[in-house]
């Protein structure tokens, strides 16, 4: 395997960064269905079927770059026509990115949505589980960072150890975390920040996120709730607080995309020092417009956007 930086991304060079985003650049093929089940019969016609350059960390890396965090973005890339699609895409959006070239390809995920923009994605295995990014590769960019976020797609685990000796604040996203499962878990409980989903685990909230701040380092774990808004537990909080969600600026469309949205922004809120309450209502003001554009990721909200967007939250 072989490095491949950009050119704006020489480690002996670059600035520091706001944020430096580990793992998940893929590509997503997103196909609306006219619900979440499979129809009789063999075949149906469904309307036009696209591809996006998605995944969890490129939708990280990208609202962070949009609300104007200096932001950095590692990963490996398989060298195919996917691979290229996204260099392609980052090189035109200016978002500084390196990777390893990794000879299982990139990877790919299918997106079911309906009409009310819920979604159900399969997520092909094509890394190997015991895939890593190499530590000469990811430790120059590590110690320029003030804040990394790590994506839980296993080729960023090892980097924990770096991450705690230099201090540097982390944040994961658990996903549909059930709470029990063990690759999540090692996540949750080596970083500072924790986002999940509260899909699957609504009749276990309490004890699941009492457990990450109990074993873990978390100062906080916040779990989102799609319309019913989220839940935040601080350490030192006997119970969660609830809060609820923003009304998106126009009809709900795709959910793809509204948890990376939530984190990029309420990470941005907290690297400018605001009290866990303004983190919250960026988060869900950014999340909320994420569901109003077909697509993964194909439109983020800017510092602007969202500061008009939390003075309307408030304001209403």
């Amino acid at each position: 395997m072989t490095a491949t930086p950009n050119p704006t991304s020489d480690p002996g060079t670059s600035p520091s960064y706001d944020i430096l985003v580990a793992g998940g650049a893929g590509v997503d093929t997103i196909v609306r269905v006219p619900a979440l089940e499979v129809p009789s019969g063999d075949s149906v016609f469904v309307p036009p079927v696209y591809d996006y350059v998605a995944h969890t960390g490129n939708g990280v890396a990208r609202g962070a770059r949009a609300l104007g965090m200096a932001t950095k973005f590692v990963d490996f890339l398989g060298d195919d026509i996917q691979g290229r699609t996204i260099l392609d895409a980052y090189a035109a959006d200016g978002l500084d990115f390196s990777h390893v070239v990794s000879p299982h390809g990139t990877p790919r995920g299918v997106n079911l949505v309906d009409p009310q923009g819920r979604r159900f994605s399969f997520y092909d295995g094509r890394h190997p589980a015991d895939l890593r990014l190499p530590r000469d590769f990811y430790l120059p960019f590590l110690e320029r960072a003030r804040h990394v976020h790590l994506s839980i797609t296993g080729v960023t685990k090892d980097m924990f150890d770096d991450v705690h000796r230099l201090g540097v604040p982390s944040s994961t996203d658990l996903h549909d975390w059930d709470g029990e499962n063990e690759h999540h878990l090692a996540y949750a409980l080596a970083a500072d920040y924790v986002f999940l989903s509260a899909a699957a685990i609504h009749d276990r909230l309490d004890d699941v996120l009492h457990t990450i701040l109990d074993r873990g380092r978390a100062r906080l774990v916040v779990a989102t709730d799609g319309a019913a808004g989220c839940h935040v537990l601080e350490r030192g909080d006997d119970k969660a607080r609830h809060f609820a969600a923003v009304r998106p600026p126009r009809p709900v469309v795709d959910s793809n995309g509204a948890g990376d949205a939530f984190v990029s922004a309420f990470l941005y809120a907290l690297a400018q020092g605001r009290p866990v309450e303004e983190c919250v209502l960026a988060g869900s003001v950014s999340g909320a417009f994420a569901c109003t554009s077909a697509g993964t990721h194909t439109e983020f909200i800017d510092a602007a956007g969202l500061r008009a967007g939390c003075a309307a939250a408030t304001a209403g």
